[in-house]
């Protein structure tokens, strides 16, 4: 997402990385049922219009106006970097990032989902790329698929994040092309602390990849064409359910040489599978079933489908009483203390510790923030309902 990786695995060797894996044709999900292939799935071939498409936001899609980071502070997220044009005759997701050197002339892009996605198999086809498609080419910037839990507080234990970045132009201390995969604990934004374990490959990746990772009985494991490059696990397994992300971003404007730069990165098609490990042989043999079935978009992630409900193993005993026991009824949450708490303004520049009024809830700024709409970013605290 919008941090260095501080903490990981010896990177894989390059050779090891280039080489493509030959992609099993049978594996731990061969034997699942064609109710397991459709139930708790989300697929996306993203043939939509343009960011402004009313099917993005009743898909669950949010396109990503709000100032904030991560990236050069100041810069801007503009629908309009999100573009679905056609690439090799097949519709893409595309995210564009561009600038001229200083932060109003700086803009990045980003589309997530809803936050209803944990355990199971993430999978996406991306294009990376090494060059901008016009201006000065050595700009410091991530190119990026990741899953994320908002931040509640500093060194939050809740907060989950796993990430694919490449960095086509090196930063974070590094020269060159890089591909990190970043499985997260927690982390501070001020002063920086961050625990997570990264695996990394110092080699280009310039074009069409297959990327998976499954997250499934305390291991992540990230693919890339087929080839397991990284194995994370222990305290850095994520803990809550995470949104899907794709964001396109400059590190900083250190390494601009003038004029306008514009990266672009594409997506071909989205995958998830809820609660089962696929192989990434699987993982093509569903996608290309969606589409020979002419679908464009499939959605059965909880409440988007129905599943099958597995049977008790064991039959009760014992009969149901026929009049239900007495109840204590929960106890309710008083409402937040917003008496005399500022509406948030956009506009304000907010320090740790302030509050403001948002959407009928209180909020409390995590950190300095400018232009970060609570209940969108990991800038605020929700304390409840006014």
């Amino acid at each position: 997402m919008s941090r260095r990786p501080r903490v990981g695995l010896a990177a894989v060797s390059a050779a090891a990385l280039t080489a493509v894996a030959a992609l099993a044709a049978v594996g731990p999900g061969g034997s699942a049922t064609a109710a397991a292939e459709t139930c708790g799935v989300l697929f996306d071939d993203f043939a939509y219009t343009s960011s402004a498409d009313p099917a993005l936001p009743a898909r669950s899609w949010t396109v990503r106006t709000n100032a904030g980071g991560p990236g050069v502070p100041g810069a801007s997220w503009p629908a309009s970097n999100i573009s679905f044009p056609t690439s090799g005759g097949q519709k893409v997701l595309q995210l564009a990032a561009s600038t001229n050197g200083t932060a109003a002339g700086t803009s990045h892009a980003e589309l997530f989902q809803r936050r209803a996605f944990f355990e199971g198999t993430y999978a996406a086809r991306v294009r990376f790329t090494d060059a901008p498609v016009s201006g000065n080419d050595g700009d410091r910037l991530v190119e990026t698929f990741f899953t994320i839990t908002p931040l509640d507080r500093p060194m939050d234990p809740n907060y989950g994040e796993i990430d694919f970045e490449y960095l086509p132009n090196g930063g974070w201390g590094e020269q060159g092309p890089i591909f990190y995969q970043t499985t997260w604990e927690t982390y501070q934004n001020e002063p920086w602390v961050a625990d997570n374990i990264h695996t990394a490959q110092r080699a280009t990746f310039n074009g069409w990849h297959d990327l998976v990772f499954t997250v499934s009985a305390g291991r992540v494991k990230y693919y890339v064409d087929g080839q397991l490059v990284a194995d994370h696990g222990d305290k850095y397994y994520p803990e809550t359910p995470m949104s899907i992300n794709f964001n396109l971003w400059f590190i900083d404007l250190v390494a601009h040489t003038g004029g306008l730069s514009t990266y672009h990165q594409q997506v071909d098609w989205l995958y998830y599978a809820d609660r089962q490990v696929l192989t990434p042989a699987e993982v093509a043999t569903r996608v290309a079933g969606q589409r020979s079935a002419g679908r464009t978009h499939t959605d059965t992630v909880g409440t988007g489908g129905t599943c099958p409900t597995p049977p008790p193993t064991t039959t009760p005993t014992t009969p149901p009483p026929t009049t239900p026991p007495p109840t204590t009824p929960p106890p309710t949450t008083p409402p937040a203390n917003c008496a005399g708490v500022p509406a948030w303004d956009r506009n304000t520049v907010y320090l740790g510790g302030q509050r403001v009024r948002h959407n009928g809830r209180l909020w409390e700024a995590n950190w300095w923030t400018l232009g970060s709409e609570p209940g969108l970013t990991a800038q605020w605290r929700d304390l409840g309902a006014c």
